[in-house]
């Protein structure tokens, strides 16, 4: 299976789209749409035989950038993805962060496609395809968009945990608009993997994640709050951000609660628990030992002896 990895081995539950399956929703895609198109062309003719020339030039240009350009970057932006021939062979375009796609994203591609698929007969999109490591046309690279496999087994395509409930909407006005794709991407492949990784390596990752995160929001990390839960509440903030955007205030992610997700495993011999960390008064410290995963040296047995007394120092402590 060809998963996005990061450097730091972190895999995504997106699986990008082969070449055949892609080539195939792409031939499905170009059926229908010149099927209209030469529908249209015809009526067109008919209706306009009493035109002159340079009408009937000037609709036949219009209709060309209407439909077979302009209806799949209509289709795409309205399905966030999903074209006829997409749907068919499980697939769909999203971004690089794994967001669903917007106008912008498709009149790229819809603009590049013309060139790579329509006037090269998808020679130049083949090519980009079998050189890119994700599969992605010239298009895509420009978009800043992939194909992948959106029919994935239940078992196999791990999802980005919730936040704890006391952060949820707590980061409502946070600035996101300056925070790059591939940030979002390795939260997004660092969240839901967290529970595989090392303890110790799992903490560092979450730190400097989250202190890049907090750097392009313009917010300092919240006192008191662990890294990997903050890291989770602002994806939810960014999710149910895209989702009233997609579908409306009704779509809002913070309506409902979210669960807890425990990822406190033992690694080898050493003893790992979590570790809660001092927070305001406000907070729920006993959710937020699910999220503090440091790993801790195991204390020792008691053996039923008494310590031994310190040495002297010459210190009295008072009365």
């Amino acid at each position: 299976m060809n998963e996005l990895v990061t450097g730091d081995a972190v895999v995504l539950g997106l699986r990008p789209a082969k070449l055949p399956s892609r080539a195939l929703a792409v031939v499905i895609d170009l059926v229908v749409v010149w099927a209209a198109y030469i529908a249209v062309s015809i009526i067109l003719a008919i209706a306009t035989d009493s035109l002159d020339t340079a009408a009937v030039a000037a609709l036949a240009v219009a209709s060309f950038l209407l439909i077979p350009v302009g209806v799949p970057i209509a289709v795409e932006t309205l399905s966030h993805g999903r074209s006829l021939g997409k749907l068919a062979c499980g697939l769909r375009v999203v971004r690089d962060d794994g967001g669903p796609i917007r106008f912008r994203h498709a009149l790229v591609r819809g603009a590049i496609g013309v060139v790579e698929l329509l006037m090269s007969f998808g020679v130049i999109a083949s090519i980009a395809s079998l050189v890119s490591a994700r599969g992605r046309r010239v298009g895509d690279l420009f978009a800043g968009t992939l194909v992948v496999r959106e029919r994935v087994p239940a078992d196999r395509a791990p999802a980005v945990p919730p936040p704890p409930p006391w952060l949820v909407g707590r980061f409502s006005e946070l600035d996101l608009s300056s925070v790059p794709d591939d940030l979002w991407l390795a939260v997004r492949q660092y969240l839901t993997r967290m529970r595989q990784l090392d303890p110790g390596v799992g903490w560092s990752m979450s730190q400097r994640l989250a202190s890049d995160l907090a750097a392009c929001t313009g917010v300092p990390l919240p006192p008191g709050v662990p890294p990997a839960a903050y890291l989770a509440a602002v994806v939810n903030e960014r999710q149910a951000r895209d989702a009233r955007r997609t579908f409306g205030a009704a779509a809002d992610g913070r309506s409902t609660p979210a669960a807890h997700v425990a990822p406190v495993v033992p690694v080898g011999g050493q003893h790992v628990r979590p570790r809660l960390t001092h927070r305001p008064e406000d907070t729920q410290p006993q959710d937020a030992r699910r999220w503090d995963v440091r790993p801790v040296t195991a204390e020792p047995a008691s053996t039923g002896e008494r310590p031994a007394d310190p040495p002297a120092s010459g210190f009295a402590p008072p009365a």
